[in-house]
């Protein structure tokens, strides 16, 4: 075997137990049970507009377990961060909601994805560049749970999340739910997390026909 040979068969054996790495990663949400020890930690993705009232509406659902609270918007983002600490605030004491970024929640922001209009070949080097600092905020953060809705900066920050799984420092658990207005097809941020979430819920049936790893409980926001 000549050099060259030997470093592509290297490559590719790397490359291959990369696969098998995610799929294990991957394969194993279905048995971790976040929240069974303790709170959970969880990361929240909010878009702007629609996005944002809808994940809100959702997290007014879930349980005070799920503590800390890491919200993160995009930068160019202005309106997002006031729904955020008016729904947060609204659940805290008298005593604690006049206290910014207190202890049960956080609003941090990286860089958008893709701006509205943006070209497809821009977005691919915006997307890096919200990689880029995504991976050291889940990092810091090391959350227990990404929850998402849709909008684009989601998915660097499942990518770093699922990061943090194949690099075995901690397992974390995407959970994506898609649109209400999704009726027949997926997002394209539904279409990219698919394969790699753990939990993915859709509110129509037509979707679960079409993409049968997907969850369907009716209308959920």
């Amino acid at each position: 075997m000549t050099f060259l040979e030997g470093v592509v068969f290297f490559i590719l054996t790397i490359c291959f137990l990369l696969i098998i790495r995610i799929y294990v990663v991957i394969k194993s949400g279905s048995k971790y049970k976040p929240g069974t020890k303790g709170p959970v930690a969880v990361l929240i993705v909010a878009g702007s507009g629609g996005h944002t009232t809808e994940i809100l509406r959702l997290m007014d659902s879930l349980a005070s377990a799920y503590t800390p609270r890491h919200y993160v918007i995009a930068d160019t983002d202005r309106i997002s961060e006031e729904k955020i600490c008016t729904f947060e605030n609204s659940k805290l004491s008298n005593s604690e909601s006049q206290v910014h970024n207190c202890p049960q929640f956080t609003i941090c922001r990286i860089p958008r994805s893709r701006e509205v209009h943006q070209s497809w070949s821009s977005s691919v080097v915006s997307t890096l560049n919200a990689l880029r600092f995504s991976i050291p905020l889940v990092f810091k953060l090391r959350p227990d749970m990404v929850l998402c809705n849709g909008p684009g900066t989601c998915v660097p920050l499942c990518l770093a999340g699922l990061l943090l799984g194949i690099l075995g420092m901690k397992k974390v658990l995407i959970v994506y739910v898609e649109s209400i207005c999704r009726v027949h097809s997926l997002s394209l941020t539904g279409k990219i997390l698919y394969p790699i979430s753990d939990y993915f819920f859709v509110q129509w049936s037509q979707l679960r026909d079409k993409y049968p790893k997907s969850i369907f409980l009716g209308r959920i926001v």
